[in-house]
């Protein structure tokens, strides 16, 4: 259980999810522990940040598209400022 997926995404695409009406969330560089209550899907719009999870280490930047599975737990490990649009299922 726990898994993320990175992808890109079109701006075709990011316009029919409707990404772009998202809340934003923003968060300095830092490490924490985080665990998904339920799945999240996000645009990464600025900084770079590595995810450690017993399914490994996931890195992602600006210009991804991230999937995390509800249940996943797993340290945040902000590199450069992370500012993302977001939606909870």
């Amino acid at each position: 259980m726990g898994k993320v997926k990175i992808i890109q995404l079109s701006a075709e695409e990011i316009k029919k999810r409707g990404i772009n009406s998202w809340p934003i969330w923003t968060k300095e560089i830092s490490k924490f522990d985080w665990v998904y209550e339920c799945s999240e899907q996000c645009l990464i719009l600025e900084g770079e940040a590595i995810i450690h999870s017993h399914d490994g280490d996931f890195s992602f930047k600006a210009g991804d598209f991230v999937t995390f599975e509800k249940g996943l737990n797993c340290v945040w490990e902000i590199k450069k400022p992370v500012r993302k649009y977001y939606h909870f299922e």
